[in-house]
């Protein structure tokens, strides 16, 4: 598997993800790529957007990210058929470049939340949660300020009948409609979560409920 973790002003998660991606698909299959950048290396399955801070958080959060340059190749990668895994920050990325619907507000109590968190595997059907058996309990840790998952009526019933809420909180800690913690796009290539599966890799981190997501993008991109 070739990725790229792409790395902004204030990402802090860009080297968890690297190091994750590396564990299950080697060495040298990821590579750190500059937000100013204009092109994405070439030959890549993935292109994952990790968590942090983007700029600051000014404005909102994931909106001045969404227009660095090298946002229009990683929407061009996604229109094309690639994977893209954005985590935390990145989900709020995602939703601002419009490559997922919604959109990520301040969470409910207007703290910040740093804590693991329980959470249900609401569909097995992607290649991101191919790992898993939808009904799992997994527990991955969030932290973020900005985590409370809102959608229109009209596109919560979409999410929900097509069959793209991957993640689902038992104890919702931030607000979130739905309980919802990931979704996935259309084509079930574009998933973004707010928990931080690459700090549940090893049991030093104190679980290693995100080892799957990661063995199934390699796995699948091995099949390819």
């Amino acid at each position: 598997m070739r990725a790229a973790v792409i790395q902004f002003p204030g990402s802090n998660c860009d080297r968890d993800m690297a190091v994750a991606l590396r564990s299950v698909g080697g060495d040298n299959s990821t590579q750190i790529v500059w937000h100013k950048e204009t092109e994405l290396p070439e030959g890549l399955d993935l292109v994952a957007i990790p968590g942090g801070f983007s700029f600051g958080d000014y404005l909102r959060c994931g909106a001045i990210a969404a227009q660095s340059p090298i946002a229009k190749a990683i929407v061009q990668h996604a229109e094309r058929g690639g994977y893209v895994l954005g985590v935390c920050n990145g989900f709020q990325v995602l939703t601002e470049t419009g490559l997922l619907p919604g959109a990520l507000m301040r969470n409910a109590g207007l703290k910040f939340v740093c804590k693991p968190v329980d959470m249900t595997v609401q569909t097995a059907d992607s290649d991101f949660t191919r790992g898993y058996a939808q009904g799992d309990k997994i527990t991955v840790p969030v932290a973020h300020h900005d985590g409370n998952y809102t959608i229109d009526p009209e596109g919560l019933a979409q999410l929900q009948g097509e069959d793209r809420i991957a993640f689902t909180y038992d104890n919702n800690p931030n607000g979130a409609l739905a309980d919802i913690a990931g979704i996935l796009s259309a084509n079930r290539r574009v998933l973004g979560m707010m928990p931080h599966p690459e700090r549940a890799m090893e049991p030093a981190h104190g679980g290693t409920d995100g080892v799957a997501l990661f063995r199934a993008l390699a796995d699948t991109m091995a099949l390819a």
